[in-house]
């Protein structure tokens, strides 16, 4: 597949609609938007990695372990867009920092699109895992 049939190929931040999205097409490039800064993609695609590999493991060995999965995700997903955050913006405003070595300031869209946010990051996964989309 080629950059040009992707969604939202170069991760411009595309800005919020003012009555929000009606379907997961309309949301996928907002997200990627949302992931602009290529070290907030890569703890992305860490933690969803990590995930289906921890998955796989709790179910083969300990079904109790599954509880910890959503802390392995949402932990590698949060970090990228708060604690990170922050160098952001002070790179942004003094033009010193070297910008490849920080992430994203936003608010994840998990807390507003839960489900369409899941589903984006296993499909930013999966198009990073098959070369079809930038790392």
């Amino acid at each position: 597949m080629s950059s040009s049939t992707l969604a939202n190929p170069t991760y411009k931040p595309i800005p919020h609609p003012t009555l929000g999205f009606t379907s997961f097409a309309q949301f996928y490039p907002f997200y990627l938007g949302e992931h602009s800064n290529r070290v907030c993609r890569r703890l992305h695609f860490t933690g969803s990695g990590l995930v289906l590999a921890s998955t796989t493991y709790a179910l083969l060995n300990d079904a109790s372990l599954l509880l910890y999965v959503p802390l392995i995700g949402y932990g590698f997903a949060w970090v990228g867009h708060f604690f990170f955050g922050m160098w952001d913006t002070l790179r942004k405003a003094l033009k010193l920092l070297d910008g490849a070595l920080l992430t994203e300031k936003n608010r994840p869209a998990t807390f507003k699109y839960p489900v369409w946010s899941l589903r984006g990051d296993f499909r930013m996964f999966w198009e990073v895992i098959s070369g079809q989309r930038a790392f």
